[in-house]
């Protein structure tokens, strides 16, 4: 009987630390997921606001990303026309900005 006392029900549950270790994982993975949006400043992923960015341009591994409402598009411009993927485009011109802010396209 004194043993019966002694011993408690949760001694003879191994699965406790498993859970206990997992509710740390989670809770590790959710704060480096914040720092990263944090550090990378991609918090406007987030609002509602549309917004229009450009990685890398006038280089060959340009891309195009555009925020519309909850839909991201991802648009990768090539030199190839025939491929019946939407996403692909080529370059067709190069535009200058202006000491006045006045923008000229300038096709190629």
């Amino acid at each position: 009987m004194r043993r019966h006392l002694l011993r408690r029900a949760d001694d003879d549950d191994p699965m406790s630390v498993v859970s206990n270790l997992f509710d740390v994982a989670m809770v590790f993975a959710v704060a480096l997921m914040v720092a990263l949006v944090t550090r990378y400043n991609m918090t406007e992923m987030f609002s509602k606001e549309d917004f229009t960015i450009v990685k890398n341009p006038g280089k060959p591994d340009m891309e195009i990303i555009t925020k519309e409402g909850e839909k991201i598009n991802r648009y990768t411009p090539s030199d190839e026309q025939n491929s019946s993927d939407s996403k692909l485009g080529r370059r067709v011109g190069t535009a200058y900005e202006l000491e006045n802010g006045e923008i000229i396209y300038v096709p190629e």
